[in-house]
């Protein structure tokens, strides 16, 4: 909801008598025109102002004429919040933005710095209008500042996803002109822009280029031209690429085959992926841990957990050393497909490892049990996480008090219930309203009778 005119002019002058108390004791003044705002107010004052003037900006068809009308004291700090809660609306941004550096305020001219013409920048190359974010960058140049790498980068790789290679390459040749440097996160931005429209003649040129100026490739370097030619289908072209660069001394920092298996994930070729460890493994070879966790995170969603538990087995007898996301992406799929015994197995390989498992570790094993109907299991297993140090939180302590009600165990919930509350945990209503239902269906009032009581003395009612 917008609010008036009337509404900012007493944001602006806070001796003023406010019009409407109810609506507006809580947004009293704007910053000063140093961005300092004055003592004693609040920061919701002020980012209320932020929240009126984004409406404005993305709603009001004459916006220019609405803000116009209110006494804004515009500082960077405004105008780079309008901007961010703007940022889906690339034209009305550019609009403001405009509108704000030709308004006079207070006998001054509101004067961007680099951040707030790299924010409009960074919204601008989201829409396909390369001409506006050229004229910016030119604004820019004449302002004397200077473009940042990540900026350009950012620029370079909305335009590849929007198909402008050629934009990206004229933006990319003009980095002197715009005092940006060419790092080599700015060579592997264009390197993306030339994968997403598959110009690997481009890539492989700019390659050649980065080497001639002296620019180490990196891993992403090297993992962004692998993926696209894994997304094309061409393992072979990605193959003897990683092979050229060997041999002319530029080794990846991880192995070829890792990067290749990333890439065949990255472009759905689960199988492909397998196939490629399968064969490593009976080299006598892993890959390493974080190409090994996206290989069993992929394996997991397609439900072959049987087949992800037997890949984990081999890895770790040739000498695999698995690390908490690695256990943190097995135990819940290996306990939603039902086998407690392989999850709990586990979970004390990873406490024998030196991990603190998380709760929601404990959580996926004891929904599990509960599922199976296995609640006696479930209730020692959790006991057991209290003793050996792991302390549940309250989506663990929700989760078993709704599982112990869906099983009929209405007293045991109850108890989970008030031992949540002695650990200083408030449970939600809906955990309240089912034990004392269940309690009082199978007989217990003397029991719902206190639950209720407790509910009340937590809620204050």
């Amino acid at each position: 909801m917008l609010f008036s005119s009337k509404l900012i002019r007493s944001l602006c002058k806070p001796q003023a008598p406010t019009p409407t108390p109810t609506l507006l004791r809580f947004l009293k003044t704007l910053p000063t025109a140093h961005g300092e705002a004055a003592s004693g107010r609040k920061k919701d004052d002020y980012f209320a102002v932020v929240h009126h003037v984004s409406n404005i900006v993305r709603r009001d068809f004459y916006m220019e004429r609405t803000l116009n009308k209110l006494p804004l004291t515009l500082t960077s700090d405004l105008v780079l919040r309008v901007l961010r809660s703007c940022s889906r609306c690339p034209d009305e941004s550019l609009r403001f933005f405009n509108w704000a550096r030709s308004v006079p305020h207070h006998a001054h001219y509101y004067s961007p710095t680099s951040i707030e013409f790299e924010e409009l920048v960074k919204i601008l190359a989201t829409s396909k209008n390369p001409d506006s974010v050229t004229k910016i960058l030119h604004q820019m140049k004449d302002a004397h500042l200077s473009v940042s790498p990540n900026t350009l980068c950012s620029i370079l790789e909305s335009y590849g996803r929007q198909g402008l290679a050629d934009q990206a390459v004229e933006v990319f040749n003009k980095c002197k002109f715009f005092n940006c440097e060419q790092t080599v996160e700015v060579y592997n931005s264009l390197l993306f822009a030339l994968c997403e429209i598959k110009m690997f003649h481009g890539a492989y040129a700019l390659i050649r280029r980065m080497i001639r100026k002296g620019v180490s490739p990196n891993k992403r370097t090297y993992s962004v031209l692998v993926n696209g030619w894994c997304s094309s289908g061409k393992m072979r072209e990605a193959q003897e690429f990683l092979e050229e660069m060997s041999r002319k001394g530029y080794n990846p920092p991880v192995r070829g085959r890792d990067l290749l298996i990333e890439g065949l994930l990255n472009a759905g070729y689960l199988e492909s992926a397998k196939e490629m460890v399968r064969k490593m493994t009976k080299e006598g070879f892993v890959p390493d841990v974080e190409t090994f966790n996206s290989l069993l995170e992929s394996i997991c969603k397609s439900g072959e957990v049987e087949s992800c538990i037997d890949i984990f087995r081999t890895a770790c007898s040739l000498g695999l050393c698995p690390d908490i996301n690695t256990y943190k992406i097995l135990i819940p799929a290996v306990s939603k497909g039902g086998t407690i015994e392989e999850a709990v197995r586990l979970l004390h390989n990873c406490i024998d490892d030196g991990h603190k498992p998380f709760p929601s570790l404990y959580a996926s094993i004891i929904k599990g049990m509960c599922r199976k109907g296995q609640f006696d299991d479930a209730l020692c297993f959790f006991s057991d996480m209290k003793v050996r140090g792991h302390p549940p939180n309250r989506p663990v302590y929700t989760m078993l008090i709704t599982m112990c009600g869906r099983g009929g165990r209405y007293v045991e919930a109850a108890n989970y219930l008030v031992e949540m509350t002695e650990f200083g945990m408030v449970p939600i209503s809906r955990c309240f309203d089912m034990v004392v239902d269940g309690l009082k269906n199978c007989g217990k009032h003397d029991l719902a009778k206190k639950i209720e009581q407790l509910e009340v003395s937590l809620r204050g009612d």
